[in-house]
This record gives structure tokens, C-alpha cells and sequence, in this order.
């Protein structure tokens, strides 16, 4: 059975309290401490009352949504007929309001955007070490800049250091 209107509404108000000492830097233990509570069930009631907001602001972005799509859709009625015979204003202002109506309603095919190199080739970028990438970086949003030639690792040096290193883990004498 659901608990009766007087005590959802107290605990809808301690939860929106809950959330404003939450908000203002208290800890869940103070914030437990403050309502003579477990800190379990403080956290599961910061939790809830978090859920929630979300889902109120979800709500009211889609009623904004829902509002300012109208208004696009009258405005475009207005426009409509003398567009459609060909009147420069009104193409243009339909044309726009069509566009403003594909932006709110997220029906635009989203731009592809890659990261390339100079003249739009490979990132020239060889051994993976930080230096040559803060070098890239630098030089990534400027035209014509000059790519810094970086030397290949070779492993050269860590062959070396196994090939000195070898026979010395042998401790005997013999």
C-alpha cells in the first residue's frame, strides 16, 4: 500500500533539503547525521532525489522541445505559400526554419571529421614517444607548418643492454 499523501510530502521535502545540503558541499555523512539517519538509506534518498531532477529536466527540455517546434511549424505555415511560388524572402525564410527545425529535432546527418596530417596525409607519427607528440600537437593547426622529422626506434639500445647483460645472472664461481 502506498504511503498516504502527508508522507510523500514529507519526504519529498526532506529529500529536496537532502539535495540542497548536498549541492551546498555537505557529505552524505553530514547529511545523514542532520536527518538522524542511517547513511545507507541518506545515500539512497540523495540518490532517488538526484534520479529524479534528471528526469524532471529531461521532461522540461522535451516540453521546450515540443514548444519551440510549434512555433517554427506556425512560422513556417506563414511563409509557406509564398515560398512556394517562388519569392526570394520567403525561400530564404523558409529555408531557414526548415533548418532550425532539423537542428532542434536532431534529423541533420552529423558532419564527419577526421584528424589528418599535412596536406591531408598521414599523421607522420613514429615511435609514440611524448616529445614527438606534443611536437605534432604544436604544429596541428598550423597551415603549411613543417613536419619535424623524428628518429625511427630501432631497439637497437635495449639489444645492446641484453647482449652486456648476459652470463651475469650466473652467481658461480665456475
Amino acid at each position: 500500500m502506498p504511503a498516504s499523501k502527508a508522507k510523500q510530502a514529507d519526504t519529498a521535502q526532506r529529500r529536496t533539503e537532502m539535495l540542497r545540503m548536498k549541492l551546498s558541499g555537505k557529505s552524505v555523512t553530514q547529511i545523514a547525521e542532520h536527518f538522524g539517519m542511517s547513511l545507507s538509506t541518506a545515500s539512497k534518498d540523495i540518490s532517488r532525489i538526484i534520479k529524479k531532477a534528471r528526469e524532471l529536466e529531461i521532461q522540461e527540455a522535451e516540453l521546450y522541445r515540443e514548444v519551440q517546434r510549434g512555433r517554427l511549424e506556425t512560422l513556417l505555415l506563414g511563409v509557406w505559400p509564398d515560398a512556394i511560388t517562388g519569392e526570394p524572402k520567403a525561400s530564404e525564410a523558409a529555408r531557414k526554419l526548415i533548418s532550425d527545425l532539423s537542428d532542434l529535432l536532431g534529423v541533420k546527418v552529423p558532419v564527419r571529421t577526421e584528424i589528418s596530417g599535412p596536406d591531408g596525409g598521414d599523421i607522420p607519427f613514429s615511435s609514440g614517444e611524448l616529445s614527438e607528440l606534443k611536437a605534432l600537437i604544436e604544429i596541428s593547426d598550423q597551415p603549411g607548418a613543417i613536419v619535424p622529422v623524428f628518429e625511427q626506434d630501432t631497439d637497437d639500445e635495449d639489444d645492446e643492454l641484453e647482449d652486456a647483460g648476459e652470463g651475469d645472472d650466473d652467481d658461480s664461481d665456475g
